[in-house]
């Protein structure tokens, strides 16, 4: 899916204007990566 790079796009941005975000944005990435996995092989 084209999708992630996307994600991670944004989640760097995010990281370097907010670093105190860094866990939860790799949290939620690590989330949303499973999430599409799991519906791209299901």
């Amino acid at each position: 899916m084209r999708l992630t790079p996307l994600i991670s796009l944004i989640a760097g941005i995010l990281i370097l204007t907010m670093p105190r975000l860094l866990n939860f944005i790799v949290a939620l990435y690590l989330i949303i990566v499973g999430i599409v996995g799991l519906m791209g092989h299901g």
